[in-house]
């Protein structure tokens, strides 16, 4: 609809939108700086901490800059405020750099294509749902009387802006945004343009776009600032579920119940009675563990994927396990693409839970999704399996190689020797100490393909019989992701290490020492608990910690 009235006029509509230094945001009418770009926030004092806040040590307040909404939380953005699956970031918006998560806000950049896409995708999403008459009624919430139904054009403009904007609008912001719905309604005569219109513009509204987090200047802590409420609910709603918060969370903010630990805690633990906490959970561990996007065809990608995301809701969710039972479980839930692939019996009616037996697979480490990771095009690659598992289970720091060795290449397999004899001659004078701490890990995987598929000998070349040994220098020996597992497990590594990988997705940026005193403050908590994964996640939130941040700089 709105296509018709010119794209200057829209445009001219849109630079309504932005950070405002004039406008209140409290909701209720009453003076504030809520959302303006002074350095305070929600109503609160500048030179004061927020009313029973408890300000926790000074050195466990991350340092958090300005983040940006990714393609994967604008869909589902898109998808709770208008009740849209169509993932339209991901067809229309640049791709984030993953490190291996795609929230790090240092590596976030506002590009033009960004920018146009984000126009682009507002004007798609906004004319699809006026086009929708069943979906509009329920997004917009009230029945026009007519084109000029002012009543109803502040009702929806008040609550879909609060939603998007993740916080009260205030008066002078809903009379901007009335306006113009109302002018862009008359001119086409028809209300829905005006709907239109306004979620369009708040779609690309700054404070939709990025995650603003002025809180309050804390007294005699400088550079540190206390949340408020809606502010502290914005954040426990992208960590735990990665989008903005729904009317039950903000109107908790707004009723106190984010002042203390406790109503933190509570909150926190309903949300992870929702559903897109699974999926958000899910997501974690596949961007951790490297599996998000698999190189294989859709069907066997989408039974690799299913498989590992089964076990993470069993033990997470629907059993609540200690999370460590992910490396030991005993049963997979596959269907017959991986049970041929990983020679076991085919599951009866479908999809479902088979045990392993004795074929030496065992726990998530043996799913054909985790194998997968770190291959080359052509074949398996110890030294990146090796890495991957120093660095991404271990949390350990593995230099980078010389700058005139190619890291991205294998060895020559022309030379017609087997493969673990080319690692091993391929690794020598100054590449030697890092391959010792790497190659010998994936060598213990080589019985397994690129698929996860179990093998005797390398590919093409019966001669050359896989032995499967792997050994994790100073901790023990191993044959196989079964075997791996227990020694990951034996030398209490697993938990310290997705702490602080939780932690670093928590706060979209690498963790640095001056993090490590909260991280380990989390993981004691974690540990407590039994390693429940939902207790670690409720640790991490309900820390007074959570609820502050110190300047960028």
């Amino acid at each position: 609809m709105m296509r018709t009235l010119g794209l200057a006029a829209v445009g001219i509509a849109l630079g309504l939108t932005g950070c405002r230094g004039d406008a209140s945001s409290n909701g209720d009418g009453a003076d504030s700086t809520e959302g303006t770009a002074t350095g305070t926030s929600e109503g609160a004092s500048a030179d004061s901490t927020e009313t029973g806040a408890e300000v926790p040590d000074d050195a466990s307040i991350a340092r958090i800059g300005l983040r940006r909404i990714n393609r994967y939380e604008f869909d589902n953005i898109v998808r709770d405020l208008l009740q849209d699956d169509s993932r339209p970031a991901a067809q229309l918006l640049p791709e984030d750099l993953r490190t291996p998560f795609d929230n790090d806000y240092t590596m976030q950049l506002a590009t033009q294509p960004l920018v146009d896409g984000i126009e682009v995708l507002a004007r798609q999403v906004a004319g699809d749902l006026v086009d929708d008459a069943d979906r509009r009624a329920t997004v917009v919430g009230c029945t026009p009387s007519g084109v000029d139904d002012d009543v109803c054009m502040r009702a929806f403009v008040g609550h879909f802006g609060r939603l998007a904007l993740r916080r009260p609008l205030a008066d002078a912001e809903v009379e901007d945004y009335v306006a113009l719905g109302l002018d862009f309604a008359g001119q086409a005569d028809d209300f829905w343009v005006g709907v239109e219109v306004v979620v369009t513009a708040l779609l690309q509204d700054t404070e939709m776009v990025y995650r603003v987090e002025l809180g309050t200047p804390v007294a005699d802590a400088p550079g540190v600032f206390a949340l408020g409420p809606y502010e502290l609910a914005s954040r426990m709603s992208f960590f735990l579920w990665g989008s903005t918060p729904d009317d039950a969370l903000l109107d908790a903010a707004g009723a106190g119940s984010l002042d203390d630990a406790d109503g933190v805690r509570e909150l926190a633990t309903s949300m992870l009675a929702d559903p897109r906490a699974r999926a958000h959970i899910d997501r974690f561990h596949a961007l951790w563990l490297g599996y998000s996007e698999l190189p294989h065809p859709q069907a066997l990608t989408s039974a690799m994927r299913r498989e590992s995301a089964a076990l993470v809701e069993r033990v997470v969710f629907d059993e609540q396990r200690p999370w460590l039972e992910l490396f030991d479980a005993n049963e997979s839930f596959i269907d017959d693409t991986l049970a041929e692939l990983y020679g076991m019996s085919a599951p009866q009616g479908g999809p479902g839970w088979v045990p392993y037996g004795d074929n030496g697979r065992m726990g998530l480490l043996s799913h054909g999704a985790f194998l997968s990771v770190a291959a080359n095009v052509a074949d398996t690659s110890p030294t990146r399996r090796g890495k991957f598992i120093r660095e991404q289970l271990m949390c350990q720091i593995i230099p980078p190689p010389p700058p005139d060795v190619d890291a991205d290449n294998p060895p020559d397999p022309a030379s017609g020797d087997c493969k673990v004899d080319q690692y091993r001659a391929h690794a020598s004078g100054s590449c030697a100490q890092c391959h010792e701490q790497m190659d010998p890990i994936g060598f213990g995987l080589e019985n397994y393909d690129k698929t996860g598929r179990y093998r005797t000998h390398d590919d093409g070349k019966p001669e050359c019989v896989i032995e499967g040994d792997g050994e994790l220098t100073g901790i023990g020996e191993f044959s196989g992701p079964g075997e791996l597992a227990s020694l990951l497990l034996g030398a209490d590594v697993l938990d310290a290490c997705v702490t602080q990988q939780l932690y670093r997705y928590a706060i979209g940026r690498e963790v640095e020492p001056e993090d490590q005193d909260f991280v380990d403050a989390v993981a004691v908590s974690f540990a407590d608990a039994d390693h429940r994964f939902d207790e670690l996640l409720l640790a991490l939130v309900s820390n007074p910690a959570f609820g502050y941040r110190r300047e960028e700089g």
